[in-house]
């Protein structure tokens, strides 16, 4: 199939759709698929690359950060996406476009659809449906949600990367049908060292740091086990980091912290190898790249009962609380931090989850699968 991928996030910008997105169009390609990925441009990337296989076309959007783009950027995107994927889907005549969010990769596919007659799959993530993250998006989703309405109904086919997100979705759009296909990981990339040491506790936490992570959660948690030798490393960034750094001094954590800030993708096995337990206490999750990173790196994780860990995390493998529960999140703390033995044991059942069930290859496989369904191509 001749498959044009459109994600306003493309690496190394961007956050764990953009990473998804990568490692889904690189499985495409290995399973023998022409994926082109039109995406926003970042300072002095090159305007168009191969990367592994995989041909990026990186167009202007007023792209002011790497972590993350506001509402500015994402209209900037639909207006040049406009202009750029007309001419991409006319000079490549693709099978089909695969939208990665409703909006505002969705919202151009949809502009296009009537006019060039090119049929879109909508890859829902988690920011892009009305009722996620309400704190942060709910005046948004109030203006756009008769838009996303429209996109999600003229797709050939909608899928959420959770039982969870489709869950929320199908609230605000129960007529849609949707699908769920999770996200996968490059469990050759991201595997356990050679030797990991698991005492004294080294935790790790990965994602961008705002509200919606929870990491207030987890510094009050972990202020209840300043008596224990653990250390906390804290890799992304974002607006609510100095208030966290200021609760963490006033807790008396200050010195406990690593706070890494954004790393590029290259670096981040070395992160995951580094840790002997992974936090994760968002509010709200899609499916996290970053729990299926560490399960793969070998690592337990102790993360918030929410859509998307549910699916990752067993007890086998770790341990669920729910969100916005310090004392749970302390007391499961309490069970592993001085328990080396037991964490090595989850950390090897981790990855074997990952490699029976979470692999890209699988991802791309279901996905290949669903596009030639939808899209009419014989297999």
């Amino acid at each position: 199939m001749r498959i044009v991928l459109l994600n306003p996030e493309y690496p190394p910008i961007g956050g764990g759709a953009g990473n998804a997105s990568r490692h889904l169009a690189q499985a495409l390609v290995r399973h023998g698929h022409a994926v082109t990925v039109l995406t926003a441009h970042w300072r002095d990337l090159p305007r168009r690359e191969d990367d592994r296989g995989v041909q990026v076309v990186r167009i202007p959007a007023a792209r002011r950060r790497a972590d993350r783009s506001g509402a500015r950027e994402q209209a900037a995107f639909v207006l040049t996406g406009l202009v750029h994927a007309a001419r991409l889907l006319r000079a490549q005549r693709p099978h089909g476009v695969l939208a990665f969010f409703g909006a505002p990769s969705g919202i151009v596919a949809w502009l296009l659809k009537p006019w060039l007659g090119v049929p879109y799959v909508v890859a829902l993530r988690g920011g892009d449906v009305p009722g996620f993250r309400p704190y942060d998006f709910a005046l948004y989703h109030r203006l756009i949600g008769p838009v996303l309405r429209r996109v999600w109904r003229g797709a050939a086919a909608v899928v959420a990367n959770s039982h969870g997100l489709r869950a929320l979705a199908q609230r605000f759009e129960p007529r849609v049908p949707i699908q769920v296909i999770p996200n996968g990981v490059d469990a050759t990339r991201f595997a356990p060292p050679p030797a990991r040491a698991w005492h004294p506790p080294r935790l790790l936490f990965v994602g961008r740091v705002v509200y919606q992570k929870g990491l207030d959660v987890l510094l009050q948690a972990l202020a209840r086990h300043t008596a224990r030798d653990w250390h906390l490393t804290i890799v992304g960034d974002g607006p609510y980091r100095p208030a966290l750094m200021q609760q963490a001094a006033a807790l008396g954590l200050q010195t406990r912290i690593t706070w890494a800030g954004w790393q590029p993708p290259e670096r981040m096995p070395d992160f995951y190898a580094q840790a002997n337990l992974f936090v994760f206490p968002s509010r709200h999750e899609g499916m996290p790249n970053a729990v299926l990173e560490a399960m793969a790196a070998g690592l337990p994780a102790v993360a918030t009962r929410i859509a998307g860990n549910e699916e990752l995390v067993t007890p086998q493998v770790g341990r669920l609380v729910p969100p916005d529960d310090p004392a749970a999140l302390a007391d499961a703390l309490a069970a592993l931090l001085p328990a080396a033995e037991i964490r090595r044991r989850m950390g090897a059942a981790a990855r074997q989850r990952v490699l029976q069930h979470f692999t890209w290859d699988a991802a791309a496989r279901r996905y290949a699968a669903l596009l030639r369904a939808v899209w009419g191509v014989a297999s």
